[in-house]
């Protein structure tokens, strides 16, 4: 980075600063303000960089803190930024970049104020802070304004009108930084906050009448993927160069404060960080985005951003049938799609498709009719596989992303219809050549089994279990490896349900008065849950055979490999029905084989296989209910997703650092 920590020090002594934290009030007017945000920098991109400059606005914000009743010196520089705003669109449309510069400038200070303000003081004291204003020479009372109020607007206003270019990206990234901000309150509170003021002023006035484009915005930001634009097109080299008037106005002050902070800015190099994290607006505005949507229903007014997500439409629906919900908008559904394919990497993209699957009809109606669903579904299995490196709401995210798309019966048909080459990543056996849908089935096999020996959820049992039930009607030429790996599966969980069996058995059979104080533990609550997981694995078999038997030789043959497996089950109570149409598959099909004589090779079994799939009569297997699981999400899901969404925030937004020590809202370990 381009600063060291002894540099950062030097900014305690800075007179410009100190100025503007002291007990005397500076006019609106004064020449101090267009020194003061003449600054040469860019917003930090790294959380390394945000936390030096953190370290070092503190000390002087607290100072403001407590000399701005007398000042008012804060409510001055926010109305210094408000100034510039009201004309920023004009000057992006003259090319005007000292002036867009300068409103940077000015933001960037509000906001790194701002930031440690909201971890000192509540939301009644941060609008105290904004209402301090000059009165009189050495007095300064409340003023009758609403300035918080205008800033937030002001900065919605900001995000959906100017344009993104190059010249505006920083300003705009740092808008979109300073909401975030705005609403991070919620990182101090355990509980969910379902109001606040900063809240009220987004669900009403001028910020309500903004919530589609502001979420439409928000969006193509995401879909952009714009790269931040290389330095010199923000720090005006020509000018600079030419000693012009922007070099003139920056050198006094840049000189002894800010270009120790000239992060990623000119003359430094990307450090690693900023290497990671190339896209900080697309990124941010992901991020924004979450947090909005998953904002609490007010006391009469739902939460108008989710509103927004929920319906809006794609720019090719010509449909004249105007919307009945509010805050509807177009959008390019190919784009977004594309975006959310490639971005599957980030937990936020992830919760954003598993937001738009869950909640917006129109999105999932499309997603579902797309015929390369092989660039959504792919990264998802990805996702999955590389379980051991992800957080687990990671891998929730992924795992009801596909148990949704399951309840679709075409997406069930259509994933045995493509056909992959070459699957790199999964690295258990080469894959040269496999469904989209025999992957699936590999993929959440696998998660069942990762779960079963480490982190033992019945959560992700029970989704897994539910995508594979929702499958099984329609499976269709599964790939060798995937029918064996189905009856590997159950090979496994017959294992387990011995175990546990014997454990308990012997448990029952200790003497009296050996009770060592030790809790001894529930072999019944176990073997329970052991036993419904076998149940579904039958039923999942069961609905294949009875459903697309001449469709799937190779499981077939899996099962008669391994007919030993099944013979415990065929008297247990709780088996006894569904194992009717596996007996008669085994004994079929065994029959078959000993009629075609004795040491048959693999291709000659496959064969009487493939026979014996048409031969064999429909109607002598017994007809189950057809397994259909739908995700329904759980009473108060904001007690899950709000922190969620705040984790991702405190992980991944760009230049963004919060000290660990006073989040409340969720444990490190979670985060």
């Amino acid at each position: 980075m381009g600063a060291s920590t002894s540099q950062v020090s030097d900014l305690a002594e800075n007179q410009s600063l100190q100025k503007l934290i002291g007990t005397e009030s500076i006019s609106e007017n004064d020449p101090f303000w267009n020194q003061l945000i003449s600054f040469t920098i860019t917003s930090p991109t790294c959380s390394s960089d945000a936390k030096l400059l953190e370290e070092a606005i503190i000390p002087l914000a607290k100072t403001l803190i407590e000399n701005n009743p007398r000042s008012g010196n804060f409510g001055a520089l926010v109305r210094i930024f408000l100034a510039r705003t009201k004309e920023l669109k004009i000057s992006t449309e003259c090319q005007d970049q000292l002036f867009i510069w300068q409103a940077h400038n000015a933001l960037l200070l509000v906001r790194c104020l701002l930031k440690v303000f909201i971890r000192e003081m509540s939301e009644e004291e941060l609008q105290l802070q904004f209402s301090y204003q000059e009165r009189a020479p050495g007095s300064c009372e409340p003023g009758g304004e609403d300035l918080l109020k205008e800033l937030v607007c002001n900065l919605v206003h900001l995000i959906v009108e100017v344009p993104l270019l190059d010249i505006t990206y920083s300003i705009l990234f740092e808008a979109v930084t300073t909401l975030l901000v705005l609403l991070s309150y919620q990182l101090f509170n355990k509980e969910v906050l379902r109001d606040g003021y900063v809240y009220k002023c987004l669900m009403s006035g001028q910020c309500l009448e903004l919530t589609s484009r502001l979420v439409k915005t928000l969006l193509y930001n995401f879909i952009r993927q714009e790269k931040s634009p290389p330095p010199d097109t923000q720090l005006f080299q020509s000018q600079a160069e030419g000693g012009g008037i922007l070099y003139g106005l920056a050198s006094g002050v840049a000189s002894g404060l800010w270009t120790v902070f000239t992060l990623g800015g000119a003359g430094s190099k990307p450090g690693l960080d900023q290497e990671q994290n190339p896209l900080p607006l697309s990124n941010q505005s992901l991020l924004l985005l979450l947090v909005l949507a998953n904002l609490t229903d007010g006391p009469e007014l739902p939460n108008a951003y989710r509103q927004a997500v929920t319906c809006f439409k794609n720019t090719q629906d010509t449909s004249s049938m105007p919307s009945p919900q509010p805050h509807t908008f177009q959008i390019n559904f190919n784009s977004l799609y594309t975006a959310l394919c490639e971005q599957q990497t980030s937990d936020q993209a992830t919760l954003l498709l598993y937001t738009l699957l869950h909640q917006n009809q129109n999105m999932r109606t499309y997603m579902l009719s797309r015929t390369d669903m092989e660039n959504l579904v792919i990264p998802i299995l990805e996702i999955l596989y590389h379980v051991e490196d992800k957080n687990s709401h990671h891998v929730y995210m992924a795992l009801i992303i596909l148990l949704i798309l399951t309840e679709d019966d075409s997406f069930n048909r259509s994933v045995h219809e493509v056909v992959l080459k070459n699957i790199t990543w999964y690295t258990e056996r080469t894959l040269t050549e496999i469904s989209l849908g025999s992957l699936l089935i590999l993929v959440v096999i696998r998660t069942i089994q990762f779960n079963m020996t480490r982190t033992r959820d019945k959560y992700l049992h029970t989704n897994c279990l539910a995508a594979l039930a929702n499958m099984s009607a329609q499976f269709r030429c599964l790939h060798q490896y995937a029918a064996q790996r189905i009856i590997s599966l159950f090979a496994l969980l017959s294992k387990k349900h011995n175990k546990v069996l014997e454990q308990a058995t012997q448990s029952l059979r200790r003497p009296v008065g050996t009770d060592d104080g030790a809790a001894l533990p529930d072999y019944a609550q176990d073997l329970n849950v052991i036993e419904e997981v076998i149940r579904m694995m039958l039923e999942i078999i069961n609905s294949c055979l009875s459903n697309s038997l001449h469709h799937n030789p190779n499981l077939v043959y899996a099962l008669l490999y391994k007919r030993e497996l099944f013979e415990q089950f065929r008297s247990h109570p709780s088996f006894q029905d569904i194992m009717q149409n596996l007996d008669t598959v085994i004994g079929f099909f065994s029959q078959r084989l000993e009629q075609a004589g004795a040491d048959l090779s693999v291709e000659r079994v496959q064969e009487v296989i493939k026979k014996g799939a048409v031969a064999l009569p429909q109607d002598r297997l017994k007809k189950f209910p057809e397994l259909k699981f739908k995700y329904v999400e759980e009473d108060q899901p904001e007690d899950f997703f709000v922190p969620y969404v705040w984790s991702l925030v405190f992980n991944s937004a760009v230049g963004l650092y919060w000290n660990p020590q006073g989040i409340e809202l969720f444990s490190m370990d979670s985060s």
